[in-house]
Formats: structure tokens, sequence, C-alpha cells
């Protein structure tokens, strides 16, 4: 029998500690023998990034035991941690001092030396290569220099660091490298400052000559974002390209005319924001191509390269899908389901047939997982989109004539993309009697290259005004309580919100993970990888400072009148635990209700379950006391003032 309660105090099985062990994800997949390996956080290991195997009868073991942690710091994002051979040796990255080692019959002896601040990601093995982006940091440098590296795999060069041999360099990024089939050339993705990939990227290829690239050509330059080479054969390249407005795949016969579209471009993105190395959204699986589309959902097609025709595949992942490997007719797939959690299928081409692997079994009645509804509203730029999704709770009624609370969420990046699936904490607070808007404001992926570039020049303008604009549609539209409206993010995600706290009152409370409040102050600390970022989001220092102050949200602290609460990780090396506290201290002056929890040992981006569960329970606790509302079961955050 459902009974009648207010919202937000709604009963809920929910814990955060079951939130927080539902937001596992895969971080890599392959084919190696006859198994499937992948990578996956361990939240209640410390965060470990764990490399599994799933043998033929369906045994699940770890290849990488504990404490060793798969996790790359090159761009400070990372990815591409591990790679396999199919003699079942693991090659991957160690998170405490970047070197490169190896796993033969649970022994793991090192590849690379112990020299210095040198990182590796982006790992691949090809036909007994392994390749990996190495990342060196100099003493009193603030670029690093960067090069694709061929590593050897007998151990020679764990004390000798001059056996570990430059492919390529030249360029301040590189990502993504792919020998050809022969060996003989070199495909690889570079991008310069002020660039990000996702602005100005180019695909390039070299021969190799003595083991190196002394020369290279590019298919195309320009302003175009070109991803992910991969080889059809020695001589025919296939990547993704957005001259089209919309990343689709281009193929070129090396050292021929102008590269030519692979079959007729869709209106859906087969890419997206090169944040970490290792991302793939298309592979060849026999002969047929499996690639992710995403025009605000993801799906996933098999492409005959010769009609062009695309064929739907039942593929249940709908939101940050990767077509992580491919063998014969075959290709792994990972992603999102709607009903919330991480998964891994094998796509098998020549029948269209999709067999699970590996199915997130949320600890939760799928009742209680709301399902996303698509919005768009109109913003002052053009249409903005989102996810909604509404309170859901089987045992729970509302009370007569109460509209819920509601939580607009903005993600990170800012150029990044949010799908229809909801997340564990978005569940977490909608078993409980609150709403959440997930918004894909202007500069989000997902929409074309267009909508990626409306925050150009306009970061803390249109992307404010955009989330705003999100809010009073929930208004309008009487879904929330207009009183109760909050808005949380991290990030890029958190400058947002404390730009939306100054820039009006429609939102009564607002949440901050690690945000940026201060943009001079970013554009100063920053690390590398970002360093140029807002060059392009809000213009280029010294020329544009008057925009970094009028833009950042410190500069108008007089404004903020609402309560907030300010997550941060203590060794936060792309948002400096310096940004949350310049935040908290104006708000102390200010006399506004505050909570700063400070998480020692975190980085950008919580990763212990502690943590995890720490901060859920804190949200909602705030999201209660400044609301009005009962949370039962979970510890007070203290308000200062």
């Amino acid at each position: 029998m459902t009974s009648a309660l207010p919202y937000g105090s709604w009963p809920s099985p929910i814990t955060a500690a079951a939130a927080s062990a539902a937001s596992s994800r895969i971080d890599g997949a392959r084919f190696v023998g006859e198994d499937v390996w992948w990578g996956e956080p361990v939240p209640e290991q410390a965060g470990r990034v764990a490399v599994r195997r799933r043998g033929a009868d369906g045994t699940v073991r770890d290849v990488l035991p504990e404490p060793w942690n798969a996790r790359s710091g090159v761009h400070e994002y990372g990815g591409g941690a591990w790679a396999a051979a199919d003699d079942g040796t693991l090659y991957f990255v160690e998170k405490s001092d970047q070197r490169i080692y190896s796993v033969v019959d649970g022994e793991v002896r090192p590849l690379t030396p112990a020299t210095g601040d040198v990182r590796h990601g982006g790992l691949v093995w090809r036909d007994g290569a392994l390749l990996a982006v190495r990342e060196e940091h100099r003493p009193g440098r603030r670029v690093p220099d960067r090069a694709i590296v061929r590593v050897p795999v007998d151990g020679s060069a764990a004390s000798d660091a001059d056996l570990v041999i430059p492919l390529v360099g030249g360029s301040d990024f590189l990502a993504q490298p792919a020998l050809s089939p022969d060996g003989t050339h070199l495909a690889w993705v570079a991008w310069d400052h002020p660039n990000m990939p996702w602005e100005r990227a180019e695909v390039r290829v070299g021969r190799l000559d003595d083991g190196a690239v002394r020369t290279w050509t590019a298919p195309v330059t320009g302003d175009r974002s070109a991803l992910q080479p991969r080889w059809l054969d020695d001589e025919t390249l296939l990547y993704a390209d957005d001259a089209s407005g919309r990343w689709n795949l281009m193929r070129w016969h090396v050292g021929g005319p102008a590269p030519t579209a692979s079959f007729s471009p869709a209106d859906a993105d087969t890419g997206g924001g090169l944040w970490v190395l290792g991302l793939s959204w298309y592979a060849v699986a026999g002969d047929r191509i499996v690639a992710v589309r995403t025009d605000g959902a993801d799906q996933v097609v098999a492409i005959d390269p010769l009609s062009g025709l695309a064929e739907a595949l039942p593929v249940p992942a709908v939101s940050g899908v990767v077509v992580e490997d491919a063998r014969g007719p075959k290709a792994l797939v990972s992603g999102a389901a709607p009903t919330g959690g991480s998964g891994l299928w094998v796509v098998d081409t020549t029948g269209g047939t999709v067999s699970p692997l590996r199915e997130a079994s949320l600890p939760w009645p799928d009742a209680w997982t709301p399902r996303a509804t698509p919005v768009a509203v109109d913003g002052p730029s053009g249409p903005v989109y989102a996810f909604a999704y509404p309170p859901t709770n089987p045992d729970v009624v509302a009370v007569d004539g109460e509209r819920p609370p509601y939580v607009v969420l903005v993600h990170g990046g800012p150029t990044a993309h949010v799908g229809p699936v909801a997340s564990a904490r978005t569940t977490y607070l909608t078993s409980r009697g609150i709403g959440v808007l997930d918004v894909n404001y202007g500069g989000s992926t997902g929409y074309g290259r267009a909508y990626r570039e409306r925050l150009r020049g306009q970061w803390g303008v249109v992307d404010v005004q955009d989330v705003i604009a999100a809010a009073q549609g929930l208004i309008e539209g009487g879904l929330a309580d207009p009183a109760r409206i909050a808005i949380a993010g991290g990030s890029a995600g958190g400058w947002t919100v404390l730009g939306a706290m100054v820039a009006g009152d429609v939102f009564g409370a607002g949440i901050s993970r690690y945000g940026v409040g201060d943009a001079r102050a970013l554009a100063e600390d920053t690390h590398d990888f970002e360093a140029r970022y807002l060059d392009g989001l809000i213009g280029p220092l010294p020329q544009a400072e008057h925009l970094y102050l009028d833009r950042s949200p410190l500069t108008h602290a007089e404004h903020f009148s609402a309560p907030l609460l300010l997550l941060q990780g203590s060794e936060d090396a792309v948002v400096p635990p310096a940004q949350s506290e310049a935040i908290r201290d104006a708000l102390a002056a200010r006399g506004i209700p505050h909570a700063y929890v400070l998480y020692e040992g975190e980085g950008h981006g919580f990763r212990r379950a502690e943590t995890i569960v720490h901060a859920i329970e804190s949200e909602y606790a705030f999201l209660g006391a400044v609301f009005g509302f009962d949370t039962p079961g979970v510890h007070a955050v203290p308000l200062r003032r």
C-alpha cells in the first residue's frame, strides 16, 4: 500500500553506499585469446582500476591483483592505461609512479624506468609492438615533452631509458597511435595550443624509417576535429572528421587524393570530446563497421562499407557508449543502459545478435530507477536540450497540491555530454522525492559542431543562460516547486553553478564540486592540457582580461544570496582547493549559509567509496536543510555563515 508523504523525505532502500557501488564503469575492454578482459574501478579498494577477465565458462577473476592500480596521468585525465597481448600478457600503467609494467602469470615487472616525472598512457598492443603516449615533465618547464614511443616488452628498458624508442613528437599533444598492418606506417592524432582536440586536430600519417617517423602528412587540415585513425589495409586509413558539422567516417588512400566520405554523412556524431586517451567510437568487425552514433542518445549501428547502409543493433546502452574492440565479425561494446548501470556486450555482425558479458546488477528493483524524458526549451541562443527524471518511488505518492523540489545538474567539461540514463546519484535523489534535470547546455557534444561552438567565447554566458532557461522551463511547465530548485555540478559544471547563483534568483541552493570561481586563477594554475582551453571559451590573455574578470563568479560575490555546498579534493591539480576556498571566504564575508568539505587524498573527481558516500549524503542533507524536508538516515551538514 502506498503512502502520501512530502517530497524529499520519501523512504528509500537506495543507500549512498549502494549508489556508490553501482557507479562503476568499464575502463577499456579487449578480446584476449578465448576470454574477454576489461578494466573496472573498484571504489571499495580506494578507487583503484582493476583489470578483470571472463573465461569461456563465465568465471570472472582479476588479472591485475590488488593493490596495483591501472591509471594514467597523461593530460591529467589519463585513459588507455592498459593493453593485452593474445598470449595473456597484461601491460598497464601504475598510478603511483606512471611506469609501464607487465603481468605474466601473476608476476608484475617494470618495463619503463623510474626517472623523474614521466607518465604513460594510451597503450596500444599491435603485432608484437607496445606503443604508448609518453609525457615528460621537466623542472622549470610548464609544458611537458610528449611523444609516441615504442616500449620493449622484454624488460630491458626498465633500467635504460634510451631503449624506449620515440616514434614521433613535434606536437603539443598526441593521441590514438595506430600502426599499419605491415608495420611500415604510423597514424596518430595531433593538435597544438591554443586548440583543444574538438576544435582543431589532425590525423597524421608517417612512414617509419629506421624505427621513427621522419616526415608526415595530414589528409586534411583546417578548422576540423579529426579523430581515431584505423587501418583498413596497409594503405587505406579510416578516421572520423566533423567537416560536415557532424563527426562522420572518412576514408583515405595514403599518398592519394583528398579523403572521401565512407558513406553518406549521418545527422549524428561518430566521435566526441577527446578528454581521455583510448576512446573508440567505431571498429571494423569482419565486413562491417560497428559504430556509435550520437544525437542526444547513443545508438550502435552496423554499417556496410560498400552500400553505406546502417543497421541498428539491439545494444541496450544509450549513453557513454564505446566500441572497445573487434575480432572477426564480433565487436565489444560498453556503455550505460536506461535501466542504469554500465554493461559490456558482444555484438556479432553476422546475425546482428547482441550477448551480454557483464551487466551491472543494481541492488534495487527496476521500479526505483527513473526513465529519462527528453526536454527541449528555448534559450537566448537557441534550443537547450536536457533529460528530466521525475521523483520515482513505487511505495509513495505525493501530498496533494505539492510540487517537488528539483536539482538541475550541470555536467563538467564544459565540452562534454550526458545521455538519457539516470546515474545512481540521480536515482538516490528521485527515490526520495527530488526530481532531477540533466542539462546539455550550449557547448555540449552530441548535437553537432554548431551546438558545441555556441560556447566559443561565451563561457559564463551561454551555459549560465541555458541552465537558467532549463530551470524556468520546469517552473513554466508546473513540474517543480519554484521555491525549491537547486543547481549542482562539478569542475566546469561548478563554474556554471556559481555563475548561475550570482546571475539571478531562480536557484534557491547550489552545490559546487571542485568548481571554478576565478577564471584568471584557473588560467594561471591549471595543467597543460587545459592551459589554453580558456582562449576559446573566453578569449586569450592578456587581451581578454576584462572578460575573465567580468565572467568570474568571485568578481560578483556580492550577488551570492542563496546557500551553497562546496565539495573539494585536496590533491586536485585541475581546479586546486584555493578556488573553492576563495568562494567559501566570500560567502563567509557576506554571511551566506554555506558548508565546505575538503576530502584528503582526492583529486579532480572523487573515486574512493567513503568519499562518494559522504558526498552523496552531504548533498541530500544540504538540500533538506535548505528546502525544509527531513533527511532520515544521513548525517547533518552544519551550515556556517
